[in-house]
């Protein structure tokens, strides 16, 4: 069980990934920040997550060749710590990272995150950069054989005191910016190397640190899938801890994942189902489009979701959102599934069904949930004897 009780329910919230991929701005933050309070905060969204590179001088432009720019310039203070990159978040040329626009998100009495990658930014090491709260410098704490196989910003940490003084800073920095909620990436499975769990040290260095910051930061865990003989640790060390890669489209796929980590929901403990790409995605990789995903499909997903116990995050942008989408985020029939307290449990499953089943120890309210995977139109049945659980 998870150590600390800084999600208490599955965290909901927007990240600016699915629709701004590396090319997010201070204002397009502000703006969905504002329409998520004005909208959604009521009905339990409350995180806004800012997602990949901010730290990135020029992201994005060259995005025909290069999602990530090998070896770009990055906004970085004396300690080797990665800050907002001041063309994008001009709050932050002040010197104050994200301070300004945390506050303005908790202004509106919503929660701030941040997208951070496993490791070390590359070019401390190369120039021996220092790191606060050791003698010991940048290059001595990088690994150069622990590399992130997709992006080209970080060495990993190696597993020493001076590397833990580096996370320990890294953590005391968020917490002055105000941050609640770090995304890591590159960490949850190390899926470039040949063993997916090469980064278990650094799970583990990133939580203690989050554990002597004073601040209740929620920690999720990323890419998948989560390795379920390590489900232990997962819970351990992180409060959400993604099961699938990048989520666009194989929503088919995740009913087998949903249960083979169904037994894992609990309290502070989430197995991440990835974000839900809703709405209008797709703007910063040059291919904006409304969801792939039928208005059936959206109800399927929004319904395992939340009925498994899945974290929610928003992908699309929010201010663009049409009323079919946004009734779907604040449809309470189906939000209420998603506390821990709702225990999910699958029926059965074949190419062409699935049922599930939840009682919810709090209210004692029972939910059965039908689901049709084929193509066709078909009859989808089951009872409560069928759960082998009293009515």
């Amino acid at each position: 069980m998870n150590k600390n009780n800084f999600a208490p329910l599955p965290p909901m919230g927007w990240n600016s990934y699915d629709y701004y991929d590396t090319t997010v701005t201070e204002d397009a933050v502000k703006a969905n920040a504002d329409y998520m309070a004005a909208h959604l905060k009521e009905f339990g969204w409350e995180y806004i997550v800012v997602d990949i590179e901010w730290y990135a001088i020029g992201a994005g432009s060259m995005r025909d060749q290069f999602q990530y720019i090998p070896f770009a310039d990055v906004a970085m203070d004396e300690f080797s710590r990665l800050q907002p990159d001041p063309a994008r978040f001009p709050s932050s040329a002040d010197g104050t990272g994200f301070t300004h626009l945390a506050d303005y998100i908790h202004s509106l009495g919503l929660k701030f995150g941040i997208h951070i990658m496993r490791g070390i930014p590359r070019t401390a090491a190369h120039n021996h950069c220092k790191i606060k709260g050791s003698n010991v410098t940048a290059d001595m704490v990088a690994n150069p054989s622990s590399i992130c196989g997709w992006n080209p910003d970080m060495y990993g940490v190696r597993d020493t005191e001076a590397g833990q003084a580096y996370y320990d800073s890294l953590m005391e920095l968020y917490t002055s910016w105000g941050v609640d909620f770090i995304k890591c990436d590159d960490i949850c499975n190390t899926n470039m190397h040949k063993n997916p769990f090469a980064a278990a040290h650094e799970i583990e260095m990133l939580s203690n640190a989050i554990q002597k910051c004073g601040r209740p930061i929620v920690l999720s865990l990323s890419p998948g899938p989560a390795l379920i003989e390590k489900a232990w640790f997962y819970e351990k060390h992180a409060n959400l801890w993604r099961i699938t890669d990048d989520f666009w489209a194989q929503l088919k796929d995740m009913f087998q994942r949903c249960e083979l980590w169904q037994s894992h929901v609990s309290a502070g403990c989430y197995p991440d189902c990835d974000m839900l790409p809703l709405g209008e995605l797709g703007k910063g990789f040059a291919t904006e489009h409304h969801t792939y995903f039928t208005p059936d499909e959206q109800k399927t997903m929004m319904t395992l979701w939340c009925l498994f116990g899945s974290p929610l995050m928003l992908g699309a942008e929010m201010t663009l959102l049409d009323d079919d989408t946004l009734a779907l985020l604040t449809n309470t029939d189906i939000l209420a599934m998603l506390p821990p307290s709702v225990r999910p449990h699958q029926i059965t499953r074949t190419d062409n069904e699935a049922v599930w089943y939840a009682k919810d120890d709090t209210t004692g309210t029972t939910y059965v949930a039908l689901f049709n995977l084929s193509d066709a139109p078909q009859t989808v049945s089951s009872t409560l004897a069928d759960a082998d659980c009293p009515l």
